[in-house]
C-alpha cells in the first residue's frame, strides 16, 4: 500500500527539529473568536507549534517550503468516529459499496473463498435500503453465499447484524430465545429468528466471535491512521472504546506512532471506571491522546427502526423503537461521571431519546451538579420544541452531515412529513445558540471530511441529488461547516486551546489540498483531494 510506505518513511525521519516556513499558500483559518482569516504562509517553530502567520510576499529564516499556491487549512477534526472500526472495516468484508443483495452475496462468497482458514466470516456495511429491499435480509439469503461456517455482518449504522444459519446455531439463538432489554430478534410469522438482530440483541452473536489477536488489532489501528491522514484528519473523537483499545492507543502514543490526536470516549460507565478510575486524564503524550469523556447510548438507529420515537414509526405503526438507558439510571450515570470531571456524550437519534437526554441533563444541572460540555451525539430527529433547548442548556450537537444525505431515501418514510421538519436540523440548532461539532460516524459513513463539508453546505448526495438540496433550509454556510470540523470539534474535545485554528501557540496541524473550498462550486467540495497532512509541524502524509 503506497500510503503506508509513504507514512512509514515520513515517520522514520524523526520529530521536527528545525523551524519550518511554508510560503506561497492560499491559507484559511478561523481566529479564536470565529472570524475567517486569510494568510499566505505559516512559520512552524521547532516545537511543532505555530509561531505566526505570514502575509503575501513574507518569508522567514528556516526550511522554506513553497506551497505553490495550494490551499492550506487547519487539520480537520472528526467529532464522532470509530477508529478501530474503520481499520477493521478496511481489512474485513466491506459491503458499503454494494447496491443489491445479489452483489453483496457475491462479495461475501468471494471473501469466504479467499479465506478458507477462517472459522467465522465477519464484516459489515450492508444497507437494505440502498439495495432496494423493503425488508431486512435473512439467514436464508446469507446461506446462499456461505453455509459451511458462521457469517456475521453488521448493518451500516452498527445497530443491527445479519447472521447466517450457522451463526444463529453457533450462538444458540432459537425461537425460544427471548429479546434482551433494548434489543430485538427479527422473527417470522412462526416466531423463528430470521437472521437479523437489532441493537443489544447483537451481543448474542458477538459474544461468540473469536477475539482479534494483538497483531490484528495493531494492523487495524495502523490502517485507520493511514486512512485518516490520507483524508486530512488530524484529530478524531473515538465514540466508545474499551480498556484494551485504550492500552493499544497508549502504546502507539509512547512509540510515536499516533499520527492523529484521539479524544477517546469510554464506552459506558464500566469502561470508564476501568480506564480512568482516578478521573479524566487530560491530554497526554504531547496532546495526542485523552480520555476525558464517557459515551452513553440512549437508543438505536433510524434505518433499523431502533431509534426511540415519541410516536410510532410512520412505516411501522406497531413500533416506537428501542430505549437503552433512561430515567434514574441515565441521570445517575451523568451525575456520577460529571462529579468526577468527565464530559458525558450521549447517543440519541429519535425525538424521544433526544428529549429524554435533554431532560436528564437539565435535571442533573438542577441538582446543582455542573456538567462538563455535555453533548448529544447524532441529534437526528428532534421535536421542534426541543431544538432551542440545546442552546439554553449548553448541550453540544455533534452532527454527521453525510447521515442526512445517506438517510434521505428512508428518513421521511420512517417519521413522516411533519416530524422530518425537526430532522437533521442543523441551521435551526445553530440559530438556537447551540455549539455544533462535525463528524462522520466512520465507518458508518466514509471518513473523508470533505464529504461532510459538502453535505452540510448543499444537503445533496455526491451525485448532486436532490438538485435543490434535501430540506435545504437547514443547510449550513461554508464558514459554519468549516467551523464544525475545526473549532467546533476542538471545543467538543476540550482542546480548543491547542488545536482547531492556526493561531500562534497552537499545534501546527494543517493540510494542503487541491481546491479552495470557499470559492469552488459548492457541489464540488467533496471532490477535494488532500495532498499533504502535517501534525505538530511534521509531515505525516503525502499523496502519491
Amino acid at each position: 500500500m503506497r500510503i503506508a510506505l509513504a507514512l512509514a518513511a515520513l515517520l522514520s525521519a524523526g520529530a521536527a527539529d528545525a523551524r519550518t516556513v511554508i510560503v506561497n499558500a492560499n491559507g484559511y483559518t478561523l481566529d479564536d473568536i470565529g472570524r475567517l482569516q486569510k494568510f499566505a504562509g505559516v512559520i512552524v517553530g521547532d516545537d511543532g507549534r505555530v509561531e505566526r502567520l505570514l502575509k503575501p510576499g513574507e518569508t522567514a529564516d528556516g526550511e522554506v517550503i513553497d506551497a505553490e499556491g495550494r490551499t492550506l487549512l487547519p487539520g480537520l477534526i472528526d467529532a464522532h468516529g470509530h477508529v478501530m472500526g474503520l481499520g477493521f472495516m478496511a481489512l474485513q468484508t466491506d459491503l458499503s459499496d454494494t447496491t443489491s443483495i445479489d452483489q453483496a452475496l457475491a462479495k461475501i462468497a468471494s471473501a469466504a473463498a479467499a479465506a478458507p482458514e477462517r472459522n467465522w466470516i465477519v464484516g459489515g456495511g450492508w444497507n437494505q435500503v440502498s439495495w432496494g429491499l423493503d425488508r431486512f435480509p435473512t439467514a436464508e439469503d446469507l446461506d446462499i453465499a456461505v453455509a459451511d461456517r458462521p457469517v456475521w455482518l453488521t448493518r451500516v449504522d452498527g445497530h443491527a447484524g445479519w447472521a447466517n444459519s450457522a451463526a444463529l446455531k453457533a450462538s444458540g439463538i432459537t425461537a425460544k430465545t427471548l429479546d434482551p432489554a433494548g434489543g430485538r430478534i427479527e422473527r417470522d410469522a412462526d416466531g423463528e429468528p430470521t437472521g437479523v438482530l437489532v441493537d443489544t440483541a447483537m451481543a448474542l452473536v458477538e459474544k461468540k466471535l473469536p477475539p482479534p489477536t494483538a497483531a490484528e488489532n495493531a494492523a487495524a489501528l495502523e490502517t485507520a491512521l493511514q486512512i485518516m491522514a490520507s483524508v486530512g484528519l488530524t484529530g478524531v473523537h473515538d465514540a466508545g472504546i474499551d480498556p484494551a483499545t485504550w492500552t493499544l492507543y497508549e502504546q502507539f502514543a509512547k512509540d510515536g506512532k499516533l499520527t492523529a490526536r484521539i479524544s477517546a470516549m469510554a464506552g459506558g460507565a464500566d469502561a470508564l471506571r476501568a480506564i480512568a478510575p482516578k478521573g479524566a486524564t487530560g491530554w497526554l503524550y504531547e496532546d495526542r491522546l485523552a480520555l476525558n469523556t464517557v459515551k452513553l447510548v440512549a437508543d438505536g438507529a433510524l434505518g433499523s427502526r431502533g431509534a426511540a420515537l415519541l410516536e410510532p414509526y410512520s412505516d411501522d405503526p406497531e413500533n416506537s423503537g428501542l430505549t437503552m438507558i433512561e430515567g434514574a439510571k441515565l441521570r445517575n450515570v451523568i451525575a456520577s461521571a460529571s462529579m468526577r470531571g468527565f464530559q458525558v456524550n450521549v447517543h440519541a437519534i429519535g425525538d424521544k431519546a433526544n428529549r429524554e437526554v435533554l431532560n436528564a441533563f437539565a435535571d442533573v444541572q438542577k441538582m446543582g451538579q455542573p456538567l462538563v460540555r455535555p453533548s448529544i451525539e447524532h441529534a437526528q430527529i428532534i421535536a421542534p420544541d426541543d431544538l432551542a433547548r440545546f442552546g439554553k442548556l449548553g448541550v453540544i450537537a455533534s452532527i454527521q452531515p453525510t447521515h442526512a444525505t445517506s438517510d434521505k431515501a428512508m428518513a421521511e418514510d420512517r417519521v413522516g412529513p411533519e416530524r422530518i421538519k425537526g430532522g437533521y436540523a442543523w441551521k435551526s440548532l445553530v440559530n438556537s445558540g447551540a455549539r455544533i461539532a462535525g463528524g462522520s460516524d466512520f465507518p458508518v459513513e466514509p471518513a473523508n471530511p470533505f464529504y461532510g463539508l459538502h453535505a452540510a453546505v448543499t444537503r445533496q448526495d455526491r451525485g448532486g441529488e436532490p438538485p435543490k438540496g434535501w430540506y435545504a433550509n437547514e443547510a449550513l454556510t461554508r464558514q459554519q461547516a468549516f467551523a464544525a470540523f475545526t473549532t467546533g470539534a476542538a471545543y467538543a474535545g476540550q482542546h480548543e486551546r491547542a488545536v482547531g485554528t492556526l493561531t500562534p501557540g497552537k499545534w501546527a496541524d494543517f493540510i494542503l489540498v487541491d481546491g479552495d473550498i470557499f470559492k469552488m462550486p459548492a457541489g464540488d467540495i467533496w471532490k477535494v483531494n488532500v495532498l499533504e497532512t502535517w501534525l505538530a509541524g511534521k509531515r505525516v502524509y503525502v499523496r502519491d
